[in-house]
């Protein structure tokens, strides 16, 4: 017997079909976005390319934001200050061959510094694959091993039907502990053509959880609660896992001096008691590290800029809480525990009593005293006071993006970043010309706050196309470039050869593209800065000086 609701609610053949059906003319660029959307993207960076015209086309159809700079490699430093900021895989669309490789080094210090960036390139016709050599324009002989070194995960779509899953499947490892860049590759034709796939929902990709194993953690609190002279290295990995919270409740708990990492810049408060601040590049430092009892290394792999390039080792026990499996015990051996920074911390303040040490201060502040005494005797007022200066004008919460400059090294020591995930640099792969590009993926990701980049002249000259890109989008970015005529650090190294550099006016150079320029001094950078930053849009500062470093204790 037939029930009349039945013949109103069974839908036909044809009408399933026709809901079935995907609109006309959806192509492999079209599951890309798609599959971006399901998974949660709003933005993405990058820059168009011939083979990537049809993911450039789809966004278009799109309501993803795209923010093309003027190269890939400047597009992935901004990609990679947006992952920094926001902890979302950030989309990075790339062209085959010459497009692909440009993006090679902003990857390699997404890789660095563990930034979420999901990278995908087109590539040759899928006839061309596996080194078939058929004389494709940008034709490589294997495209993705310029890449498998470098990033997390490499991940390739052969049809239209894989996309979907490769792009999810390479967004879980860009988001799970610790993250990183991956890369995706899409051939050309795959990405062209028409596709019957009905439009892409409900794509999963959730990351999975990396908890340390109890017993470790058990044996690392026993280990703390019985230690007479504790002491906490604090590194990137804390900032990345949002765990600085957490920091500074274990060790006021068992009353541990810390000091942060150049990567931890922020993960504990500058001025509080137990604070040892950042210097790491100083002996006084290394040696109170060394006298020990037991260290609690977390987020860190203590290479080389993180243990005073590697003179520094330790007396006592080391327990290592890391991520990235392959810098636990790297360095050093200990009890290694392969872990995220925050959950591995809550493990322990779960466990560690409180420990009395009202001593502990009072060691942090002898410590601190015979840096700045070994600093009184260099002549070093000039840099110091320009940091004090940038620290004045830049609000609190506002991102600092540093290039590889003489003033950025004496900001990985000497400079307060106020709060976690505020202060950036290149330190990770070390390369040129990471800061201004960064800075606009970081204004993208925090409308209406002003962010600082700082470069030296050489540096700035690998990112002065994106003053267009700022202008155009009226991004809120203050560029401070520190004119000293060359590659200032390398000089500092005993380097002549090479490191002078003629440049041009950058005042008369940001005014080309509408950008408002100034000289500026260190009798005036502090009221300069405060009033570059509180204005709505771009602006780019020079400061012709030449800074030096304070004195090495490793050589």
């Amino acid at each position: 017997m037939t029930h009349d609701h039945d013949l109103v609610l069974r839908p036909t053949e044809a009408q399933t079909a026709a809901a079935l059906a995907p609109p006309p003319g959806r192509t492999g660029g079209d599951l890309v976005v798609e599959t971006l959307r399901s998974l949660g993207a709003t933005t993405v960076f990058g820059l168009p390319g011939q083979h990537a015209l049809a993911v450039f086309d789809a966004v278009g159809r799109s309501d993803l934001r795209l923010v093309a700079l003027r190269t890939e490699n400047n597009a992935g430093f901004a990609a990679d200050a947006y992952g920094r900021l926001t902890g979302e895989a950030v989309p990075l669309l790339l062209s085959t061959g010459p497009g692909a490789l440009m993006a090679l080094p902003a990857l390699a210090e997404a890789a660095a510094a563990s930034a979420p960036v999901l990278a995908i390139s087109s590539q040759v016709p899928s006839a061309g694959l596996g080194g078939g050599r058929r004389g494709h324009l940008h034709e490589l002989r294997d495209q993705s091993a310029s890449f498998r070194d470098v990033v997390k995960s490499v991940h390739t779509a052969r049809t239209p039907s894989q996309i979907p899953s490769v792009i999810a499947e390479a967004w879980k490892s860009a988001l799970s502990a610790p993250h990183g860049p991956v890369w995706i590759e899409i051939p050309e034709d795959v990405l062209r053509a028409e596709t019957m796939i009905p439009q892409v929902t409900g794509v999963d990709a959730t990351a999975h959880e990396l908890v340390p194993r109890p017993e470790l953690t058990a044996l690392a609190a026993h280990w703390l609660s019985e230690a007479g002279r504790p002491v906490i290295i604090a590194g990137g990995g804390v900032v990345r896992a949002d765990a600085a919270g957490k920091l500074k409740q274990l060790a006021e708990r068992l009353n541990a001096p810390v000091v942060t990492t150049f990567g931890g810049k922020g993960a504990f408060p500058w001025t509080h008691p137990l604070s040892l601040q950042s210097w790491l590049e100083d002996r006084h430092m290394t040696d109170f590290l060394e006298d020990a009892d037991v260290l609690l290394v977390v987020g860190s792999g203590l290479g080389e800029l993180s243990s005073n390039y590697h003179t520094f080792f330790p007396t006592g026990r080391v327990v290592q809480i890391e991520a990235d499996l392959g810098k636990l015990e790297s360095n050093h051996p200990g009890l290694g525990i392969h872990a995220d920074a925050r959950l591995a911390l809550q493990a322990l303040l779960e466990t560690v009593p409180e420990r009395e040490d009202p001593a502990a201060p009072a060691r942090v502040r002898m410590v601190l005293d015979e840096i700045a005494g070994r600093l009184a005797d260099q002549d070093v007022a000039l840099e110091q006071g320009l940091l004090a200066s940038i620290r004045s004008a830049l609000p609190p919460r506002s991102p600092s993006f540093w290039d590889m400059t003489i003033l950025s090294y004496w900001a990985w020591s000497a400079f307060d970043a106020k709060h976690p995930n505020t202060m950036h640099s290149a330190q990770g792969a070390g390369g040129l010309g990471y800061a201004f590009p960064a800075a606009l993926g970081a204004c993208v990701a925090e409308p209406g706050t002003p962010v600082l980049a700082v470069s030296g002249d050489g540096g700035a000259m690998y990112s002065i196309a994106e003053l267009a890109t700022a202008k155009q989008h009226e991004l809120d970015v203050t560029w401070l470039i520190v004119d000293d005529g060359g590659y200032g650090i390398l000089r500092e190294y005993g380097c002549a050869t090479g490191t002078d550099l003629s440049g041009p006016d950058f005042v008369a150079l940001a005014a080309s593209f509408g950008v408002p320029a100034a000289i500026t001094s260190a009798a005036t950078l502090r009221e300069d800065l405060t009033t570059a930053l509180t204005s709505p849009g771009p602006s780019v500062l020079v400061l012709p000086t030449t800074l030096k470093m304070f004195a090495p204790t490793h050589r």
